[in-house]
């Protein structure tokens, strides 16, 4: 199976995100894609480990998903 990439980003009212769109068109939850890209299903992204024990994506460039469309 060849490895997805995160293409656009869903938002909440407070601007937090919440889903992301892949390259193949799913629609996945931000844990989701937390876990996808642990196991290597997603590309183009990085876990960030957090000082106060929390994980967070950032993509692979060290940039935030500003810059990403919004899916809907």
């Amino acid at each position: 199976m060849e490895q997805e990439q995160l293409v656009a980003v869903h938002r909440n009212n407070a601007g937090e995100i919440i889903s992301f769109q892949t390259s193949s068109g799913r629609i996945i939850s931000y844990r989701k894609a937390m876990l996808e890209a642990s196991a290597g299903t997603i590309s183009g992204v990085n876990i960030n480990e957090e000082t106060n024990g929390t994980s967070s994506l950032i993509s692979a460039d060290g940039s935030d998903f500003h810059t990403y469309p919004d899916i809907y």
